[in-house]
């Protein structure tokens, strides 16, 4: 572990009566109880839930391709989409829904326990957490011109571990994030007349929980994947900068059978005038080039909201090292790195 990086390992709250940070740091489990309420960075206190963001982001990686669904408040409006990709036609199908205010967009106050959910009359999901378990149900009308149904049950045993971060971003904001990489999934994915399979022992499920206080013009790359090693262990990457104060922590891990190892700074390397051109990301501890295939490109303009995301998605390949000083080899691995702009 980086030495100028604090492991937290007891569980408070996340926020203090007045709204300051009680931890700042990473940890390998959600140990903070998510106090949004307690929120505390407005003078016009009524107005402070219009800037606070929240989301729940799902997604499978499969062989052939990727499937996400996302149910997010944004303060002034919620967004629920989901989309497709299959890697070997190196195409994508997308759907949006923005409701103002959020409305009908419920969300779990923590990502260990409760449901997520949004019913509408051309789309219905629902996210519930459950002893060791998580199922994702999405029933979707008109997407690419067609009925979307999907379920998904993702195995969560209690030792598998996660990427937790808690950092500040300016005066009283802050960013609250857990990713999870490789969680065994089971279910299946229709579209129209297509069923999709999803068998546990080659499916990837993977989940994005944020919940924080940003500047209003915000960016960051985020870069991630969960797949096999050539030996057969699940491995996952999660890699990132942008916002915020990381001297405590970064969301820089690698998963290897369940178990985080974790990384210090990262520095990308790519051309955001070809983001299709190759990607290194390069650190005492790793040496990796992502290939990217597809650019799923999602805009946003809301008046108040704008923002602009290039997901590539692609092969890594080359090498990082464990805690244990072990080189870990990556070839082809399928995943994705991003860049977001946010006016939000």
């Amino acid at each position: 572990m980086p030495e100028d990086h604090h492991e937290i390992v007891a569980p408070s709250p996340l926020l203090t009566s007045g709204g300051e940070l009680l931890q700042v740091g990473w940890a390998r489990r959600p140990l903070l109880d998510c106090n949004l309420e307690d929120a505390d960075f407005y003078r016009l206190g009524a107005a402070q839930r219009y800037r606070i963001k929240r989301w729940d982001y799902y997604g499978v990686t499969y062989p052939g391709g990727y499937f996400s669904a996302t149910i997010a408040n944004l303060g002034y409006a919620g967004q629920v989409f989901v989309y497709l990709v299959d890697f070997d036609a190196t195409t994508y199908v997308e759907d949006t829904i923005t409701v103002p205010f959020g409305i009908g967009v419920e969300l779990a106050r923590n990502s260990g326990v409760g449901s997520s959910s949004y019913a509408g009359r051309k789309a219905q999901l629902t996210f519930a957490v459950e002893a060791e378990s998580r199922n994702v149900n999405v029933g979707w009308e008109g997407f690419g011109g067609k009925r979307l149904e999907a379920f998904m049950h993702y195995d969560e045993p209690p030792e598998h571990e996660s990427t937790v971060i808690v950092i500040p971003i300016e005066g009283k904001r802050f960013y609250y994030n857990r990713k999870i990489n490789c969680l065994p999934v089971r279910g299946k994915i229709t579209v129209g007349d297509t069923i999709i399979p999803l068998e546990p022992e080659t499916s990837n499920g993977n989940l994005d929980w944020g919940r924080g206080v940003w500047a209003y013009s915000s960016f960051w790359v985020w870069a991630s994947a969960s797949g096999f090693l050539g030996d057969g262990r699940r491995v996952g990457l999660n890699l990132g900068y942008g916002f915020g104060d990381t001297s405590a922590a970064t969301e820089n891990t690698i998963l290897l059978d369940g178990r985080i190892h974790k990384l210090g700074e990262v520095d990308f390397e790519y051309d955001n005038a070809d983001f299709m051109a190759p990607w290194r990301m390069r650190s005492e501890r790793v040496g990796l080039t992502f290939t990217p295939f597809l650019d799923r490109t999602a805009q946003t303009n809301l008046a108040l909201i704008r923002s602009e995301v290039h997901q590539m998605f692609g092969h890594y390949s080359g090498t990082v090292v464990d805690d244990n000083g072990n080189d870990v080899e990556i070839d082809g691995l399928i995943g994705w790195a991003e860049e977001h702009q946010a006016r939000w």
